[in-house]
């Protein structure tokens, strides 16, 4: 070893700075354990080493006096991630501060390696949440910047040999085009070498027979030998490097025991070709590598087949948008340099750039692919555009709101994602499972080489043996779960319903009771003024409006949208405004304190000897409220000023939503804050017994919670900021995709499109995956139950038990792809 290698015991071998007193951190370089001084040196050694670059400490010519210097080219790259422009490109600033990102992860074979990083990642300090989705390696990560940088992240992922970088669904496809490739260059070397060996492996099987001459088997045996060699050393690599990963973590991953079996036969085919005595399996060695190997690759196509839901609607957005710089002139630029404010025009037949306002001209835009509805609608000046939606008729002028990671596009993909990573209990279990059963078929597998070789006596025992751990690899119960959920999230996404939370699925699929709101919900959330009503003579209808108007500014809620536009040329302002949820609004108009909002609240403000109207009592208790219509007061502290009747029509599926529930034995309850008769009329128009009117959102609580503590599994959809705290109490909630934020945010699953039919579906095919999950867990099961005593006893050969195990992978891929059936 050159001088430069030589490190005395007192300091770092990283850095050269001395190592302090009671410090025992430590990297193994060549064998010998090299002295660091400090934890950052440990890890960053350990990254070069683990990573394949050791040449660098051979040809370094000196030690280097700061740390950051010694670090190589292809990981110092990992700091350009922690620039703030570059950043605007993947990274999503969230409302608690924190940082939210999508990464690719190289590397990844087996759940086995899900469960390494996510628990490696985890626990940095600053990592908030890390989860990996098997079926397209893509990660959620989210982290305080504060604490930790995105490229240390990446560099803990590259210590325990695994690459990331952000996602981007090119680079995602280049990767997959790449997986594929290495993938069929491996099977052809395996596959050449099974067949070449198999020849050889029948002349000696013959040559037995007949009495070949001994040379001449000896001969076969060592040819046999020399092409198994680029098999183990290609082709088997994988597993041995999987394996290895898994043992270094302290964990018994699914290639464990595969690579224990090829490495097992290939050593003792080896040893006694050398010795030219005993049995050699280098037929079994290759066979074993080239239909396992077959088998994960029709894995790897059938996962991303499931998983490229997320990567359809990242490739929605062009790569260049016609930004316009003056009147009628535009220029052509990428559409990650667009900012808020542009003004771009979409021709007709393009996809919109980014989220925005159409200012000019009107057009179908078609929406299908991320909001579900099958057909385009028509879009007109000031109605709101989603970047990805295609312009269907005429040339239109958009300007600009959102950009980047900002869009609805990307909310919807970052949220699917996350979905799609997080794992339900079953999953989890399934994992569990797992891995204890690796354990327990090493256990088996001394056991069986045992009995037969030391009890029985049988020269068949060190095959039998390979058998046993082959065929018992529990490969398709680690994935039956995992493909099946990314599957099941893919085709709702494709139906306009946005699952959000990994449980979501699994949940929905077992409620008993669903509880809707009334307004924006079972209601189209587009209510019209059917009448208004002003007593003081002094006040006109005009005035009125104008008055409230001003007020409901402050309001998110479908009601304030009604007055919205009488607020446009009014010079009032309102002063002191604070929202009361499920009751109405206060504030200040022109010195006059006023309250707008319904009876109740109302009523409690008045002085005591003031009374609501008769009149309008009378009109809410009987009348057109019977017919559905809802009545509002707007008083000042005296009197009652006017009062507002409103009304809003039920969707067209509404009827047939809450029929189908009924029909699956599902109790349907609707809980509103609206008042009684018009929620009795409701209720009876659709058929719903279990109904609750003014309710405040605590009441709402409440109610659901009585319902959970009966055992109820509730399921909640909501509209509105009234409903954000019911959302997030039920065990699965699904938020109109027309609600507010908050109320989205609070949802498990989101309905992206205003059709509720697409709940029924939802619950349908949350129904189907959790079936389809079972069938595959049953059969993961059943099969390594059944093949473990076959091949204990001896009748399945070494090649049988590779194709088996492939086959039974394949088999629960194949069974979850049908959830992507429309």
């Amino acid at each position: 070893m050159s001088d430069n290698l030589e490190a005395q015991s007192e300091d770092c071998f990283h850095c050269g700075l001395p190592v302090p007193a009671g410090i025992s951190f430590s990297v193994e370089f060549q064998k010998e354990q090299k002295p660091m001084c400090c934890a950052g040196c440990e890890a960053v050694a350990t990254a070069i080493v683990t990573n394949g670059l050791d040449e660098f400490y051979l040809h370094r010519d000196k030690r280097q006096l700061r740390a950051e210097e010694l670090i190589p080219d292809e990981l110092k790259e990992l700091d350009l991630y922690n620039d703030e422009s570059l950043q605007r490109t993947f990274v999503h600033q969230r409302e608690d501060s924190h940082k939210e990102a999508s990464l690719i992860l190289e590397g990844i074979v087996c759940a086995a390696c899900i469960w390494l990083n996510e628990r490696h990642v985890s626990s940095l300090p600053g990592v908030i949440d890390f989860h990996v989705n098997y079926a397209t390696h893509r990660a959620q990560l989210v982290w305080d910047d504060e604490q930790i940088k995105l490229s240390d992240v990446l560099r803990a992922i590259s210590i325990i040999g695994y690459h990331a970088h952000p996602f981007d669904p090119n680079r995602q496809e280049a990767i997959h085009k790449k997986e594929r490739s290495l993938m069929i260059r491996k099977l052809g070397v395996a596959g050449i070498g099974m067949m070449q060996v198999m020849m050889l492996a029948t002349g000696l099987y013959l040559g037995k027979y007949y009495g070949m001459a001994e040379n001449v088997i000896q001969l076969l045996r060592w040819a046999s030998l020399v092409i198994t060699i680029p098999v183990m050393l290609y082709s088997s690599r994988v597993f041995f490097e999987s394996a290895y990963k898994d043992l270094r973590s302290r964990r018994l991953g699914m290639d464990v025991p595969v690579a224990l079996a090829i490495g097992a036969a290939f050593l003792a085919s080896a040893w006694a070709t050398i010795k030219g005595s005993g049995e050699v399996y280098f037929d079994s060695v290759t066979m074993f590598t080239f239909f396992l190997l077959f088998g994960r690759f029709l894995e790897q196509a059938a996962r991303h087949k499931a998983g490229n839901i997320a990567d359809e609607l990242v490739r929605l957005v062009p790569a260049t948008a016609h930004r316009e710089i003056a009147e009628g002139r535009h220029e052509i630029i990428p559409v990650m340099e667009l900012v808020v404010g542009d003004r771009v025009m979409v021709k007709a037949g393009e996809a919109l750039p980014s989220d925005g306002v159409i200012i000019n001209g009107g057009s179908h835009i078609d929406e299908s692919l991320i909001t579900g509805e099958s057909h385009p609608v028509m879009r007109h000046p000031g109605d709101r555009v989603i970047a990805g939606s295609i312009n269907h008729d005429s040339p239109i002028t958009v300007e600009v709101d959102k950009i980047g990671e900002d869009t609805t596009l990307a909310a919807i993909s970052r949220l699917l994602e996350r979905a799609q990573s997080q794992k339900p209990k079953v999953a989890e279990m399934a994992n569990r499972v797992a891995s204890r059963f690796v354990a327990a078929v090493l256990v088996i597998a001394t056991a069986v080489f045992s009995y037969w070789h030391f009890i029985v006596g049988s020269g068949d025992a060190f095959w039998i043996t390979l058998s046993v751990l082959v065929v018992t690899c529990p490969c398709a119960l680690s994935l039956a779960t995992p493909v099946a959920m990314t599957a099941a999230t893919g085709a709702l996404t494709k139906l306009g319903i946005l699952t959000t939370k990994g449980h979501a699925i699994e949940t929905l699929a077992k409620i008993t009771d669903i509880i809707f709101d009334k307004t924006g919900t079972l209601t189209v959330g587009k209510p019209e003024l059917a009448s208004v009503e002003v007593y003081p003579e002094s006040m006109s209808r005009e005035e009125a409006l104008e008055l409230t108007a001003v007020l409901e500014v402050f309001s998110d809620h479908p009601v304030a949208t009604v007055f919205h536009p009488y607020a446009k040329d009014s010079k009032l302002r309102a002063e002191n405004v604070r929202v009361v949820k499920g009751l109405g609004i206060e504030g200040a108009v022109a010195g006059t304190e006023y309250r707008l909002g319904n009876q109740r609240f109302i009523q409690e403000w008045l002085s005591n000897d003031s009374r609501l109207p008769v009149g309008s009592t009378r009109d809410t208790t009987a009348g057109t409220a019977g017919e559905g219509l809802s009545r509002i007061w707007l008083a000042d502290r005296h009197q009652v000023v006017a009062s507002f009747e409103i009304g809003d029509q039920l969707r067209e599926q509404s009827l047939a939503v809450i029929q189908s529930m009924q029909k699956k034995g599902i109790r349907v309850h609707l809980l509103s804050g609206d008042q009684n008769a018009t929620v009795a009329a409701v209720s009876k128009k659709l058929g719903i017994t279990e109904y609750q009117a003014e309710l405040l959102p605590e009441d709402k609580l409440a109610y659901l919670e009585t319902l959970q503590e009966n055992d109820g599994v509730i399921a909640m959809v909501g509209d509105g900021i009234n409903d954000a705290p019911v959302l997030a109490a039920a065990q699965v909630s699904i938020a109109m995709g027309g609600g507010t934020q908050l109320a989205q945010a609070s949802g498990d699953m989101v309905l992206l499109s205003d059709n509720i039919g697409q709940i029924v579906t939802a619950v349908e095919k949350s129904k189907e995956a959790i079936t389809i999950i079972r069938q595959n867990i049953t059969w993961a099961v059943g099969y390594n139950l059944s093949a473990l005593p076959l091949a204990a006893a001896g009748f399945i050969a070494p090649w049988m038990a590779a194709i088996g195990m492939s086959l039974s992978s394949l088999v629960v891929v194949l069974n979850a792809l049908r959830l992507k059936e429309d």
